[in-house]
């Protein structure tokens, strides 16, 4: 008997988009001696350990005490050894086989399912890809590197991540100290950078690309390096969202034709309004913003327990306004762009589920140690995005990760030879053992990369 028994589908799904090939490349030793465990294929073991829902790397005994179901795992020291001999440029490796492996991954989804996901606004799909980028705090209870008080008067550290919101896919994430500040542009376009390699070439150049975030992303730094991609062949826009000063605070008082907003399902919502500011700022105030650049206000009946600013209290609506550089020739209305700007909320679901799935907790006192465990996460978010829409149909293509480990990848099963071959068999009772056994044999149907 075996527990755990579905958590094999990533294990062998990272061999079927060459993840594992591209980690044991990524992180290949020149030794001459080959050592028993693979440094690359340890790492994928990590990625594994942390998608099913792992903290600590104590964990891997889950995997290493099961042979029969996951072949031979390394010990905790082994595997210590092998994060600490990740540096900045086998980091780099790693990035450029997970944008490998993301691209077979796709190339597998478009073969099977025809068309890749897309963001979908008030059920119109959006052309091109939505990436969101966010912050969050993860709280260090001990002194590590780089561990620093938070603005919210915590203890821990301070990552930027870049989700693609399509598909919830990692494509990148920057570990920070506690008290790196949340707007700084340099980290952002690290961060932006980043994800954009991770999109493979031919869609990267294809498609129009959004980037979204909330009002830390509003530098006028940050804004003119997303500009500038377009000098590089990319079709890119932003909208993000914008801090409320005094010239913005004088156009929303001037405002009057304020429209009804709509709800994601399309419909109108309540007690809540939206309009365009552009013509109602003062110009020296949009002075730093890219030229084309337009912000839009949304107002609203404050619900029970939102913070309000005293401008909020005294008008009665709660206000927020972004910017965007989508142009009006792009047939979006105002509700739609402030639809598809307000699903930038979707980015904390996936921050949130990120951080079950590995950077909720950072093992080691050691900065770099943690910065490999952070990437790691990441491949670990991207082996369940890739479970869901590869091998997944119905609600569980659409569910959390703690729905899929419970329902699938924790399941028991029993493994019995027979002339030599190794049959896994799932309890027949058990609600979710059809899905589990397609998802396997979608497993075994899908393209082989080519070595």
């Amino acid at each position: 008997m075996v527990g755990h028994a579905g958590t094999r589908l990533l294990t062998d799904l990272a061999d079927k988009t060459g993840l594992t090939s591209g980690f044991v490349q990524a992180l290949g030793s020149d030794r001459v001696r080959r050592s028993v465990h693979e440094p690359g294929r340890v790492a994928v073991d990590l990625a594994v350990l942390l998608a099913d829902g792992g903290e600590a790397i104590a964990d891997l005994a889950v995997l290493r005490q099961q042979p029969g179901l996951f072949g031979p795992v390394a010990s905790d020291a082994t595997a210590w050894r092998v994060l600490d001999s990740i540096d900045e440029p086998a980091l780099q490796r790693l990035r450029a086989a997970r944008a490998a492996a993301r691209e077979l991954a796709w190339a597998q989804l478009v073969e099977t399912r025809r068309l890749l996901p897309a963001t979908t606004i008030v059920g119109r799909r959006l052309a091109g890809f939505v990436l969101d980028i966010d912050a969050t705090i993860v709280l260090s209870h001990s002194e590590k590197e780089a561990a620093a008080p938070t603005w919210k008067h915590t203890f821990g550290f301070h990552p930027l991540l870049c989700f693609l919101d399509a598909t919830g896919e990692a494509l990148s994430g920057l570990l920070r100290p506690g008290n790196a500040g949340s707007n700084t542009a340099a980290d952002h376009v690290v961060v932006l950078d980043q994800a954009l390699e991770q999109l493979p070439e031919q869609h990267r150049y294809g498609n129009p690309i959004l980037v979204r975030c909330d009002s830390a992303g509003s530098s006028h730094a940050f804004l003119a390096h997303i500009r500038g991609l377009r000098e590089h062949g990319l079709h890119i826009e932003f909208s993000v969202g914008v801090a409320i000063g005094e010239p913005i605070r004088t156009a929303i008082t001037a405002a009057t034709d304020w429209i009804p907003a709509l709800d994601s399902d399309g419909s109108l919502r309540e007690q809540a309004q939206v309009t365009e500011l552009t013509g109602l700022i003062d110009p020296a105030a949009l002075a730093g913003f890219p030229a084309g650049t337009r912000l839009i206000c949304r107002r609203e009946v404050p619900h029970p327990g939102a913070q309000l600013s005293l401008f909020d209290q005294v008008n009665g609506m709660r206000h927020q306004v972004f910017a965007t550089d989508t142009p009006h020739s792009a047939g979006m209305s105002t509700q739609l762009l402030e639809v598809r700007h307000r699903a930038h909320a979707r980015v904390e679901d996936r921050i949130r589920t990120g951080k079950t799935t590995g950077f909720g907790r950072f093992p080691s006192r050691q900065f770099a140690i943690n910065q490999a465990w952070l990437e790691l996460a990441l491949t670990g978010v991207d082996l369940l995005a890739w479970t869901r829409h590869l091998l997944l149909d119905g609600p569980l293509a659409l569910a959390e990760p703690k729905t899929v480990r419970y329902r699938l990848l924790h399941v028991a099963a029993k493994i019995s030879r027979t002339a030599r071959i190794a049959t896994l068999r799932i309890a027949e009772g058990w609600p979710w053992t059809e899905h589990l056994i397609q998802a396997f044999q979608r497993l075994g149907q899908l393209p082989e990369p080519v070595p």
